[in-house]
Order: structure tokens, then sequence, then C-alpha cells
């Protein structure tokens, strides 16, 4: 019975494609100058201080209370706390660099039953079931650049660890590097969602499922180039954070393999094209705590593969669902970090996703605000 290798990787993809979920506006008036992404500053209302006149104790009291436009508002809170909740959105001033580490954990459990029967169809001649349990630990480190205020550029690379405790395999190695670049074509008006365009091209750089010795090895890539394109959009609607995105990826066919598949050889491979959406909502609860759910949903096409003999499978259509829970703390002024769980719906996405993100320093060159 073949496994089916397309499944992983457009779930990467969806997984991923998280990083394109949240949205979050450019913070215009604020503090720090270099900051990406709030609402503008017409949104948040400032009281006017009276004039000097000698004020009584009331008037004092009452004055020391009024809301002052430097003063942290809710909605301020708000837009700095939802800065980096998705790095994916959050575009750099132009000249800037930034740096976000992320850590990820998914655990992935099947069952399926492999049958064979004899010449006339009549009787069974092989009948066992056979177990898949894999736990998957990635670190990836982003690297950004803000080559416009307006479009920013970025390259990722992933260390993937890997473990099926069902065969007792293991692997570590590099993941798939990507590269992808964001673009907001309108400038933020208020009253206005925040609209950015995204695309992205994830390389083959990691080990290839259609090369290993499918028996004896794990693969720490998805074994082909993909091209993934999409929109995002965010409104602010004090205290919620509203966002969606859409997304679609394409992947090209490979061929001029020689992987041993049983009696038969592999041969080439068509991967299958995904269509994604996903929406939620991100709460502030203070100035240091936001909490955000979302769910993310993608359909892949089935995938074909051919062998030595000229016959070709193609596995089923996959449908992958995910609810996401997140977690943001505040840790410095320019320091958000963020905490995410995920469950799987489907039997196509792993059963339970752990994720951690935090902009770095690198070399004293990086900086994420």
């Amino acid at each position: 019975m073949m496994r089916n290798w397309g499944k992983a990787p457009h779930l990467v993809m969806m997984l991923n494609g998280l990083c394109f979920s949240a949205a979050y506006a450019e913070d215009q008036p604020a503090a720090d100058a270099s900051a990406p992404a709030a609402t503008p500053a017409a949104a948040v209302p400032a009281a006017v201080t009276p004039a000097a006149a000698p004020a009584s104790g009331a008037d004092a009291a009452r004055d020391a209370l009024t809301q002052k436009s430097e003063d942290a508002s809710s909605t301020k809170n708000l837009e700095q706390v939802f800065k980096a909740t998705e790095k994916t959105y959050s575009l750099l001033k132009q000249g800037k660099f930034g740096a976000n580490y992320s850590g990820d954990y998914s655990y992935y459990r099947d069952s399926r039953i492999d049958i064979a029967l004899d010449g006339n169809g009549s009787g069974l001649t092989r009948f066992r079931i056979e177990e898949d349990a894999q736990h998957t630990f990635s670190n990836s480190l982003e690297v950004t650049y803000g080559f416009r205020d307006n479009l920013t550029f970025s390259a990722s690379l992933p260390l993937v660890y890997k473990i099926d405790s069902q065969a007792d395999k293991q692997v570590v190695g590099l993941g798939d590097l990507s590269l992808g670049v964001r673009w907001q074509p309108v400038p933020l008006k208020n009253g206005l969602p925040t609209t950015t365009l995204f695309g992205s091209i994830s390389t083959a750089t990691g080990d290839s499922p259609f090369e290993i010795n499918a028996g004896q090895d794990l693969s720490t890539g998805k074994g082909y180039y993909s091209f993934s394109g999409g929109v995002s959009m965010n409104k602010v609607t004090d205290p919620i954070v509203l966002f969606g995105s859409a997304s679609a990826t394409i992947s090209n066919n490979i061929g001029s393999l020689n992987q041993q598949r049983g009696s038969r050889a592999l041969v080439g491979v068509s991967p299958g094209d995904t269509l994604g959406v996903s929406m939620g909502f991100a709460y502030s609860l203070n100035y240091d705590v936001s909490m955000s759910a979302s769910f993310q949903q993608s359909v892949t096409s089935g995938s074909r593969f051919k062998f030595n003999d000229g016959k070709y499978v193609e596995s089923a259509t996959q449908v992958s669902a995910l609810v996401n829970f997140s977690l943001s703390l505040r840790t410095s002024p320019k320091r958000i970090v963020n905490l995410n769980l995920g469950y799987g719906l489907t039997e196509d996405t792993p059963d339970v996703t752990l994720g951690f993100s935090m902009p770095i320093e690198f070399l004293g060159l990086a900086s994420a605000n």
C-alpha cells in the first residue's frame, strides 16, 4: 500500500498558512516610528487639555484623569500588541531589517488497513494494520528587509527534526528554504480594512521523500518547488482585530526519479494544487496580553504518481482543517512573544500543533521594531 506523500507538504503550507492569516495596520503616530502595522492616529480619540487657567481641586482631578494624545489607550494598546501576532503581515520601514525566530511541534497519528486479495479476488492473502505516528520539531529563522515602506522581502530557512516512533526512525536536517514578498498597495485610511498581497516560493533544499529509501529513512522536505500567493485583510474594531485571508499554491512536476516502491519504481510525481482560506479574530486583554482564535482550511487536489511500468496512481483529494489559539505576551516595549496551540479537525491534518515565535536581534543588525 502506498503512502500518500502529497499530504505533508501542503499541510506545512497550511500551517505556515496561519503565517498569512492575521494582519495588522501600520502604526503611523506611535512613539517608535519604525514599528509596523496599526490603526491610523485618527482612530484614537484624544481629549483636549483645558487651557492653562487656574483649576479648582475637582477640575484638576478631572484634568488629570482626562486621556491625553500621548497616553496609552485601549486602541493604541491593541495596535501595538498585534503588531507581531503574525509576522507575515508586518511591513518594515524602508531600509530596515527584521529577524524572527519560531519553533514548532506537530504530532500525527494514523492507522491504515493493508489488504491483498488472491488472483480471483475471492480470498485474502494479506491483512494487516499499518500504524503511523510521527513527531516533527522545526526551528526557523526568518530575515526580513523593508525595500519600501509598503514592500517587504523575506527569507526563511528551517531546521527539521523528525521522529517516527512506530518504525523507530529519525532524521535531522535542513528543511525547504522559502523566499517571500509582502505588499500593501493602498495607503492606510480610517474606517477601511488593511489589505496586504503576499507571495512566496518554497524551494526543495530539504531531503526529498521521493529520493530517500522509503523503508528506512525520513524526509525533511517536500521534494519539489511550489509557489504560493494570496491576499489578506484585517480591520481593527476596538478592542478586536478581525482578519481573514485566501491563498493558492501551485507546484511543479518532478521526473527522473528512481525510487523503489515494492516491485515497481517511482519515476515521476505531479503534486496537487491547493486552495486555502483562514479567518479569525484577536482580542486585546490589556497592554501586555492578547489572545486570538482562527480557523484555517485548505483543499488539495490529488497527486499523480508515475511508475516505471507506465502505470499511474492518483491520490484522493485532501481536505485539511485546523483550529488555532494564540497567546501574545509583551516581554519588553519592543518584543512580543507568541505562543499558539492548534487542533486538527480532519485526518489530513496533524492531531496537535504547538508553536512559539519571537523577534530577535541578529548581530546587532536586525530589529523587528
